[in-house]
């Protein structure tokens, strides 16, 4: 069976209030699909809201929507993102990764707040199955753009990679809402555009030593380690291509890429 290719995206997804906001990121995933004739036939994310010891791939049939969150409006914990998932799936990107020497477990867990909140605008009626592979901060930035190269046989086989984390995210200077990015922000982001364009690995990597800025944008990990699984999971020597750019709260850089 001929299948499509699709180029794996990283996503910045904010906070969960941006299924209310009206800002120009929410209106970017509203029409992340728009137009296209077909769906993917899945989509797996690797988000900075999983993070564990040993890498780790979702098995749920009907994964449950996981509100890992507090401090927001009560409706977006009544918020439910019904989408099935893939076992069948799960169980062979596991032993890819065994292929790849890197041994994964397998649970059944749900799909956390960096799933189904870009998820839910850009594919609303969640009827594509969804499954999520779990991020350890603690082996580095190479080890996972090494993880998702184990994910990149799935970009032929019409299944979607989603890296889903936050271009910047230093949590301790957000601003009010419409705040424009701070010097230092704009700086990072503007590094991050060109290296990704360049498709420079080895910058994106070494990330900690050669951007502006970096540990004051990303004071941990998790929400960068997203992107460099999505350029891994386009194979050797790929490229991005940036499908987005804005900010929310002033020090959230909103930028989004394709990896082709």
């Amino acid at each position: 069976m001929n299948r499509t290719r699709q180029s794996p995206l990283f996503l910045s997804h904010g906070a969960p209030s941006l299924l209310l906001e009206d800002v120009p990121a929410r209106t970017f995933l509203e029409g992340l699909f728009a137009g296209a004739s077909t769906r993917p036939r899945a989509v797996v994310v690797v988000s900075a809201h999983w993070l564990t010891n040993e890498p780790t791939v979702d098995a749920s049939r009907t994964p449950r929507t996981i509100h890992d969150f507090s401090g927001f409006p009560a409706q977006l914990s009544r918020v439910q993102y019904p989408a099935s998932g893939d076992p069948v799936l799960a169980g062979e990107i596991a032993a890819e990764c065994a292929r790849h020497g890197i041994s994964a477990r397998i649970v059944e867990r749900g799909l956390d707040h960096g799933a189904w909140v870009p998820l839910a605008l850009a594919l609303p009626d969640a009827t594509v199955p969804v499954l999520q592979v779990s991020l350890q901060p603690r082996r580095g930035a190479a080890y996972h753009l090494q993880l998702g190269r184990a994910l990149a046989r799935w970009r032929d086989a019409d299944v979607l990679v989603v890296g889903s984390g936050s271009a910047t995210h230093d949590l301790g200077s957000l601003e009010p809402p419409g705040s424009a990015a701070p010097a230092w922000v704009q700086a990072f982001d503007d590094w991050l555009v060109a290296a990704v364009e360049r498709g420079d690995a080895d910058a994106l990597v070494d990330y900690r030593r050669r951007a502006p800025h970096a540990e004051r944008n990303h004071p941990t990990e998790e929400h960068y380690l997203p992107l460099l699984v999505a350029l891994g999971a386009a194979g050797e020597g790929a490229r991005g291509r940036t499908l987005h750019r804005s900010t929310t709260f002033g020090v959230l850089a909103m930028s989004a890429f394709a990896f082709d």
